[in-house]
């Protein structure tokens, strides 16, 4: 019987980029005994395949000739059907897949997954951190820290405020729990308006206007679609209310931070915490480094410190699995919809 040929990809952290630092580097890397160890679990397929552990183009083409399977992040798409002619499945290591759309460049039989759901648990906390953390003033407090000031600022329990979720998937899914046990008001915000575990109310993208001019905290947790980009605009900035706080852990093109910069500067809005910048690290003369109450964590609202790698790799071989026993894999992206 012919042997599955697995391409690994990591990638080396450079500016602009991601990993990009020695240290996002560490964390994204899929070492031969990290692939071992998850392997070990599954000993029925061990024989069935074949693999090689790479670095960015240092074998690429010589081993996406042959290769069946492509486990990664970033890779090149450009003539991916030349280079790789038996490529049948990508299994992508992140949960977001928007730094490979669009999806031309797919053949229409290949199979595109992704890595979601790892990143709930840490997630959730995260957001519930956020929230809280704009709840309690404490963007304003590390500013008035800064500045050197010494200013008593008071805050309620978070019981009855209203926190709106755009996004209701494994990310604002797993916040929502924790955030509507302390008696917040949820209302989720999703494609379809499904009913989502811990929200009042759930309502489609073309109802936001409805919801933002009584919301006290917007949490941002989608991926970037066409549906999702600009979605935050100046205008729909404005109709919030100055006391609102919001959380961005999904993607930068979600949000004007342009405007959201100028709105801090004004105190038209209360606070902001930013996960994700389209341009990571973000440029030392950024003026968003001295925006007040605002905090920059630099996109680690869902990375678990130690076993990233380790939760992806679990959902890989449970689809390798599948994948050798031909039946449908988990975790598929509709490459219309971007996710």
């Amino acid at each position: 019987m012919k042997k599955v040929k697995i391409h690994i990809r990591n990638n080396h952290w450079k500016e602009g980029f991601l990993p990009c630092d020695p240290e996002g580097e560490k964390h994204s890397t899929i070492t031969n005994e990290e692939f071992e160890k998850g392997l070990g679990q599954y000993p029925e397929i061990k024989d069935k395949i074949e693999y090689l552990v790479d670095w960015d183009d240092d074998s690429y083409l010589s081993s996406m000739k042959e290769a069946d399977v492509l486990l990664g992040w970033q890779f090149p798409t450009n003539n991916i059907r030349e280079i790789a002619p038996n490529l049948k499945w990508i299994h992508v290591s992140s949960a977001g897949v928007n730094h490979l759309s669009p999806f031309d460049w797919m053949k229409d039989d290949l199979i595109l997954t992704n890595s979601s759901g790892v990143h709930s648990k840490k997630a959730g906390e995260f957001g519930l951190m956020s929230i809280l953390m704009l709840q309690n003033q404490m963007t304003k407090i590390v500013t008035n820290q800064k500045n050197k000031e010494f200013v008593t600022l008071l805050s309620k329990p978070i019981e009855g405020f209203k926190v709106v979720v755009v996004g209701t998937g494994s990310l604002g899914g797993s916040m929502i729990k924790h955030i509507s046990k302390l008696g917040a008001e949820v209302i989720g915000i999703n494609r379809k308006g499904n009913n989502v575990e811990g929200c009042s109310k759930v309502i489609t993208f073309d109802k936001i206007d409805e919801v933002l001019p009584s919301t006290d905290f917007l949490y941002l947790a989608v991926p970037e679609t066409e549906e999702t980009k600009g979605l935050i605009n100046k205008t729909r900035l404005d109709s919030l209310k100055s006391t609102c706080g919001i959380v961005n852990i999904g993607r930068h093109s979600v949000l004007d931070y342009e405007a959201l910069r100028i709105k801090l500067e004004k105190n038209e809005i209360a606070g902001a915490i930013l996960d994700v910048f389209s341009l990571e690290p973000i440029p030392k003369d950024s003026n968003l480094w001295d925006t007040p109450n605002l905090i920059i964590t630099p996109h680690i609202s869902s990375d678990s410190q130690g076993n990233y790698i380790e939760m992806v790799l679990k959902i890989f071989f449970k689809n390798l699995k599948l994948f050798l026993e031909n039946k449908e894999l988990i975790n598929q992206i509709d490459r219309k919809l971007g996710y």
